[in-house]
């Protein structure tokens, strides 16, 4: 078991679930299997914090162990400008005062996608890669971090370009091919148009592929055409609570 110092709770928090594991900062490993509740509806700061107060009470760790909060909304200053999955009465609201408050444990919130960004940095595809790097999440929509020489750029937001005419993610998510029944070669071309124009933007010099869908990475990786090397994640859906841990540790400590 790794000691106090280099042990951190990551939590996912989504729109339909909620889950999280102790994680071993040496190895980026979870300790245990991870706990998964669902995220209660409706989703307002109280009910899901009370989820998060059950979900550490289930592992039998060190209560000064500080705990990474993943949302899916960009987090400025401890909060949402805007959410879209979770309840609207978290906007405004400082959600890393309020959760210290009642839950007694130092916490750090930040975006789902700049976690997992974090963590292929620190331990998985993107380890020691230098100069830029672009996460994508492909999932209900399409989440993104940008990493420069390991430092993140918080809250990119790039699934939300505008792409001919259409919001990206809107196109292109995973969610998308799965509503519209679309082939692997038929989504491969509208993420082709995807990365070409983010390619074009950030000149990265890495391009990681993360999401659930990323374990059948197989299917339309290959298909994809990019100046940039493109692999696959390697933390898959651990990612954010790896991620979060890590952060929550590197400020809080």
């Amino acid at each position: 078991m790794p000691t106090t110092d280099h042990l951190a709770f990551g939590i996912d928090i989504g729109g339909s679930g909620i889950k999280g594991a102790p994680v071993d900062l040496t190895t980026g490993e979870l300790t245990t299997d991870r706990v998964k509740i669902p995220t209660p509806q409706p989703s307002t700061p109280a009910a899901v914090i009370e989820v998060l107060g059950r979900l550490l009470a289930e592992f039998d760790e060190d209560d000064d162990a500080p705990v990474g909060l993943t949302f899916p909304a960009p987090v400025l200053h401890g909060g949402f400008p805007f959410v879209a999955n979770l309840d609207q009465s978290w906007v405004g609201m400082n959600i890393e005062d309020e959760v210290r408050r009642e839950l007694g444990r130092e916490v750090v919130a930040m975006n789902d996608a700049d976690a997992a960004g974090v963590a292929e940095a620190h331990y998985g595809a993107a380890k020691g890669v230098p100069g830029v790097v672009l996460l994508t999440t492909l999932g209900t929509g399409i989440g993104s971090a940008l990493l420069v020489d390991g430092t993140l750029v918080p809250n990119t937001e790039l699934g939300h370009l505008e792409i001919d005419g259409r919001d990206a993610e809107s196109h292109a998510s995973s969610a998308v091919r799965e509503r519209e029944d679309l082939s692997y070669p038929k989504w491969a071309k509208r993420l082709q148009r995807y990365y070409e124009v983010v390619e074009k933007l950030f000149s990265p010099d890495l391009i990681v592929v993360g999401g659930g869908v990323s374990r059948k990475h197989e299917k339309f990786l290959p298909l994809l055409t990019t100046r940039a090397p493109m692999v696959p994640a390697k933390l898959r859906n651990n990612a954010g609570i790896v991620g979060a841990a890590y952060r929550a540790a590197e400020l809080t400590r």
